[in-house]
Parts: structure tokens; sequence; C-alpha cells
């Protein structure tokens, strides 16, 4: 009896805490104000790559006028930072989970900083696309490593209004830092937005030195070979769903995103100095709104409120890609629903991502899923360049074909997203079933 006493008393405590919401094996955080500094610094983070990664795009009419490039060469600017992430993240998969989780984070950041840095000072195409890849290679990492430390840190039950929060770093960015980055492009040169990047990462990365916990509970488990993680969560089905249905939330998106200011400019006829206004508004809306879906998922279930809002996209995804010239307000209330439900759709769906990773395999899993989705834009990027045109009057053609890709991927992920298994949130039910 004495054996067995430690034993279910573990059992009683960590069932307790499952049922308030709390996983005893998580890293401690000891009050609701420190969570939510911690995650406010992991969507600082977060924000600074997703910055850099979405400036390429609405930088497109002056980069392609400064370099003498057409669509195909600009999708391949674009691409490069997406497809040097997927290269990282499978790199990163195999030594993620063999370090600890904030001590990386932060080297990776310096090296993101530097290398975004690199893009102000390129004087040729040739070497931005090379700074553009080394900035990916990096920030794929921090990606993944973001997405980890939420799921290390955050228990089931609040991980929806979790990653709500975190998502507020795109809509920071389209809010703020695109049109603000634009501002500056504009009126001084197109190499500033890299150089405030570069220093809004540092800012973020003193901040993220001080606040955020040690996470190392993940370093005791054994592993024979560096790529024993990556093969033990390819072997397992649920992942592989995942890691599909990741993809497919992604390929859907990036079909069209890419060329949306190009398109606005040349086809819709909205002024180059009015797109700020159409990041303004978008940003503005999701700032609101994320937070909204995040709580919305925790309550009504995640795959429920990933169907209706990735429905819900469709229409914008229409809209947007079959317009022909309208008015800045009509463009606006395009741009906004679609950033709202496009980006709304990768709360509840990315929190059935993380959801589906067994725990002991996250790091690695969230890495995987990293190179998936930065694989997946790169691939969709460099299509929509194939797909999309600019003849000889400037007009840009094909737009309405990716807009029908990116809608049949959306409903299949719709239609996916039921088959996969969220660990969590089975382990919850399991211990409530056994209280009651």
């Amino acid at each position: 009896m004495k054996l067995h006493k430690p034993l279910s008393i573990t059992k009683q405590v960590s069932s307790r805490a499952l049922r308030r919401g709390h996983d005893p094996l998580m890293p401690s955080v000891t009050s609701v104000n420190n969570e939510r500094s911690v995650l406010l610094t992991l969507a600082g983070i977060q924000f600074s790559h997703i910055l850099d990664f979405m400036i390429m795009m609405p930088l497109g009419p002056m980069l392609m006028q400064e370099f003498s490039i057409n669509t195909h060469e600009f999708g391949l600017l674009v691409a490069a930072y997406s497809f040097s992430s997927a290269f990282s993240g499978l790199l990163g998969a195999a030594f993620i989970d063999r370090f600890e989780r904030k001590q990386l984070l932060i080297v990776m950041s310096i090296c993101f900083g530097i290398a975004t840095m690199a893009c102000g000072l390129a004087t040729s195409y040739a070497a931005l696309l090379v700074f553009r890849g080394l900035s990916g290679v990096f920030g794929g990492i921090m990606g993944a490593m973001v997405q980890t430390m939420v799921a290390d840190i955050i228990p089931f039950m609040r991980r929806g209004k979790a990653n709500g929060i975190i998502s507020t770093a795109f809509s920071i960015s389209t809010v703020a830092g695109v049109p603000l980055s634009l501002w500056i492009a504009t009126h001084y040169v197109w190499r500033a937005p890299f150089f405030l990047i570069a220093v809004v990462t540092a800012v973020f990365l003193f901040t993220a030195n001080r606040l955020l916990p040690t996470i190392d509970q993940h370093l005791s488990i054994k592993r024979s070979h560096p790529f024993a993680p990556m093969l033990a969560v390819l072997r397992d089905t649920n992942h592989i769903k995942a890691l599909i249905f990741s993809a497919l939330i992604i390929f859907s998106s990036f079909t069209v995103i890419p060329y949306l200011t190009v398109y606005a400019v040349n086809n819709v006829d909205i002024s180059q100095h009015d797109i700020p206004l159409v990041y303004l508004a978008g940003g503005a809306a999701t700032l609101i709104t994320a937070r909204l879906i995040g709580r919305w998922a925790d309550h009504a279930g995640k795959v429920l409120v990933y169907r209706l809002v990735g429905l819900a996209a469709t229409f914008p995804i229409l809209l947007i890609t079959q317009s022909g010239p309208v008015s800045l307000w009509v463009w606006l209330l395009y741009t906004t629903a679609f950033f709202v439900l496009v980006s709304g759709r990768m709360i509840p769906g990315m929190t059935v991502v993380i959801s589906a990773a067994q725990p002991k395999l996250r790091g690695t899993f969230m890495s995987l899923n990293s190179t998936v989705q930065s694989l997946a834009m790169g691939l969709s990027t460099t299509l929509g360049g194939f797909i999309v045109t600019q003849n000889a009057s400037g007009v840009f053609t094909g737009y309405e074909y990716a807009g029908y890709i990116a809608v049949l991927l959306n409903v299949l992920a719709i239609i996916f997203v039921s088959k996969i298994v969220m660990h969590d949130r089975a382990a919850v039910a399991a211990t409530t079933y056994s209280e009651s």
C-alpha cells in the first residue's frame, strides 16, 4: 500500500489540475498576468518574422521596378523565404527537442535580425534573393518555436484563446507594421522597412530574455539518434493527417495573397499610396476578431469553428480574385473580409494541429509542421507566379484561376479537419469522465 499511495496522490493532483485547465507537467506560469506577458512576448517575436515575410508582397510594385523583374521572378523572391523556412524546419526537426526552448528561440532570433538587416543592404536581385533565403531559414525555426512554446505552456482548454493572442501578431503587422513600413518605403527608400524589422526584433529579444520561462522538461527523454524523433513523428498516422491539413490551409491562402497588391494597383485601379489603408483596415479588424474567434473556438469547439470560418472565407477569396476596377471603399470591404476570415481560420486550425501532436514529440512535430507550411507557401506562391501573368498593357491575368484553386483546397481542408485526433482534448475528456 505504501508503494501505491504516492502514485494515487499524483493521479488525483493531475486529474484536478486537468479539470481546472492546468497540466502539472507544464512549465510553471505563476499568474494570469505572467501567462499573458509570456504570450504577448511570443506574439511580439511572431510579429517580427511575420512582418518580414509580409512586407515583400506590398513592396512588389517597387521591387519589380527597382530590379526590372517580372511576376515569376517576384514570386521566387517571395517563395525564397518559404522554401528556406521549409528546409530549416526539416533540419530543425532533427535537433529542436534537444535544446532548451528559450535559448534556442533567442539564438535563432539574433540570426534572423542579422539576415533581415542584410536584406536592406542588398544591391542586386540575386543578393536580395540569397538574404531572403537566410531570413527564411531562421524565421521558420522561430515560428515553430513560438507555436511549440504555446503548446508547452498553455493547457488545451485555454489554447484557442492563447492562439488568438499569438494571432494578433498578424493583426498588428497588418494594422501597424505593414502600413508604417510602406509609408517609410514610399517616402524614403524600399530598404528602410528591413532596418525597422531588425530593430523591432532586437527589442523583443531583450523582452524575451527577461520574461520567457525556461522550458526543458522534454530534455529528459532519451533519444537514440538525431532523426529518431522525426521518424517517430512520421510513423504516427494522426501526425500525417495534421500535416496534410496544415498544408491545405496554407496552400489555399498563398495562391492568392502574394499577388493581392500588384493586382489591386494594376487591375482594380487602387493607388500605391492607398495600399497602406488596405492593411490598416484589415489589420484593425483582425485585431478585434482574432481574439473573439479564439474564445469562440474554446467554447464551441475547434473543428466546428474552423469549418464555419473556413466556409465564410470562400466568399472574399472569390470577390477579390474576380474583381475589376472598383472604388477604394468597396475594395476595402473585400480585403478586410479576406483578412478577417482567411487569417481567422488559422486560429482554430492551428489549435487543432498543435493538439494533434504527442506531447513528448511536440517540438519535432511543430518543426516539421513549419517545414510543411513553408513548403506549401513556396509552392503555392510559385504556382501563382505562373498562373498570374502581366500582359503588355500592364494588366494582370489569370488571378481568377488562382482563386478557384484556393477555394477548392479550402473546401478540402474543411472536410479533412474532422479526421484529426486532438490528444490534449482526449486527455481532458478522459480525466473528466473518470472523476464523474
